[in-house]
């Protein structure tokens, strides 16, 4: 297959990789910074370069850009589509893409299923993009209701092929519900804890617990100010909830209410558990 990569930013230039270095597919890659697509080139990461981004040549193309930019390019380039092209997506939101794009995919012919690779690093951009980033990841898909069974499965196929080492098969609504617990709710969590007063002091008072609070508000934050608010409702709904339960602990600890603390921090410390028995986290 000749697969075209949109985007070559930490996720599209890892995908780049993986493909170039693990497949025997030819990959092309293409980003609006001209010089990242040279560079590329250059450390032989694609076999080529897609002329303004044309994917009228290629098998499938994955997407590496943010969310608006992707429903930009695949409007604007949907003409160019092959029919029975393989148009995936890598956002880290799923309703507002594929919903924009699911009448462009129908009308011009292609197939279009939304996906989300799980993996990254608190950097960004092609210099930090590695073919291992995959590596024990987990790869989602939300295709369309009624999507050919084969190509999802020559998909998950084509996945692992690149290091993944789970598929996940989910709606784009339940995709932006969990996510809005297990990732923008940690790194909002994350970015409003480092602002404490306290922080510019953490030396000689810190431990691996602190690291670990703190280490995703090294984020992107024109990226994540996109995701979360096109992800606003469920993620809202998950700040709202959290800052519940914190309140609960504050009330005990101002009440001294030794039972009510010791009785939530079993709760918390069970919950724990319980995702330590499921070996799917491992």
């Amino acid at each position: 297959m000749k697969i075209g990569v949109i985007g070559l930013g930490l996720i599209g230039g890892s995908m780049a990789k993986a493909i170039k270095h693990r497949t025997e597919h030819q990959v092309f890659g293409w980003d609006k910074k001209e010089s990242i697509g040279y560079s590329a080139k250059l450390v032989e990461a694609v076999d080529g370069l897609l002329e303004e981004g044309d994917p009228s040549s290629c098998d499938m193309v994955i997407i590496a850009l943010y969310p608006q930019d992707t429903v930009d390019y695949i409007a604007q380039n949907a003409g160019r589509f092959r029919k029975g092209t393989i148009v995936v997506d890598c956002c880290g939101v799923k309703s507002v893409v594929c919903e924009a794009v699911r009448e462009i995919a129908r009308t011009h012919d292609f197939t279009f299923v939304g996906g989300h690779p799980m993996a990254g690093i608190e950097k960004s951009g092609f210099t930090y993009s590695s073919e291992a980033i995959f590596d024990k990841a987990t790869m989602i898909l939300t295709p369309y209701e009624g999507t050919d069974l084969t190509l999802l499965n020559q998909l998950c196929f084509f996945f692992k092929s690149l290091g993944f080492a789970s598929m996940q098969l989910t709606t784009p609504d339940e995709h932006d519900k969990m996510i809005a617990y297990t990732s923008q709710l940690a790194h909002v969590v994350s970015s409003a804890y480092i602002k404490s007063e306290l922080s510019p002091h953490f030396r000689g008072f810190s431990a691996g617990s602190f690291q670990d609070m703190t280490r995703v508000a090294k984020l992107n934050e024109t990226m994540w100010t996109e995701l979360f608010l096109d992800n606003r409702i469920h993620l809202a709904d998950e700040i709202d909830s959290l800052i519940e339960r914190l309140s609960a602990y504050s009330r005990a600890i101002r009440d001294q209410d030794k039972e009510r603390l010791k009785t939530l921090l079993k709760e918390g410390k069970e919950k724990r558990l319980a995702v330590d028995e499921d070996k799917s986290f491992e």
